[in-house]
């Protein structure tokens, strides 16, 4: 796994040990980075980051800062040391050990607010989260801000967001949701 394209464009990410972490492949990355187009300064939450890859590409790419959100331990170990390696400090990307809708409940409470969003859940999990998310994320989401939702085509992540654009590539669905239209 590398970062595709920007600034750190070419260099290794290491991806957690076992199954529970299931990263990005950099074909869908590049793909999904393509569609976005510019990031230039924007701030990103990654929530689910797993390594930390869709954050790093994000920052690679002209985005001013990224939150990286993990619970597993084990992930946020490695996201850490992916980081190091780049030498990406705490001023660009910021990691967060915990559950998800704890930490949108304290972005909303803190008043933070993002210009991207990168979901990209256990596949398991899709069905159940799809609605938590949905609530929780507009307290969070700046003017013009768009979600982007990665899932499995046969049990997409379902938000309660207008979809501007979706992209299948093998079992993997790519769904850009945006408030204003973006």
């Amino acid at each position: 796994m590398r970062v595709v394209a920007g600034r750190l464009g070419g260099r290794r990410l290491r991806a957690p040990r076992g199954r529970d972490t299931r990263p990005t492949s950099d074909r869908v990355r590049e793909a999904l980075f393509s569609m976005l187009g510019p990031l230039d300064g924007a701030r990103v939450l990654d929530l689910f980051a797993g390594s930390g890859a869709l954050g790093i590409e994000a920052l690679s790419r002209g985005a001013a800062s990224a939150t990286l959100v993990e619970r597993d331990p084990r992930a946020v170990a490695v996201m850490r040391a992916n980081l190091e390696a780049l030498a990406l400090g705490s001023e660009e990307a910021h990691v967060v050990n915990g559950p998800a809708a704890a930490v949108l409940r304290d972005a909303s409470r803190r008043g933070d607010t993002y210009d991207l969003v990168l979901l990209d859940p256990p596949y398991r999990d899709a069905a159940t989260l799809g609605r938590e998310l949905s609530q929780a994320l507009p307290a969070v989401l700046a003017p013009e801000a768009r979600v982007v939702a990665e899932s499995d085509r046969r049990a997409p992540l379902e938000l309660g967001l207008p979809v501007v654009r979706e992209r299948r590539y093998g079992d993997t669905l790519i769904r850009i949701h945006a408030i204003h239209g973006t």
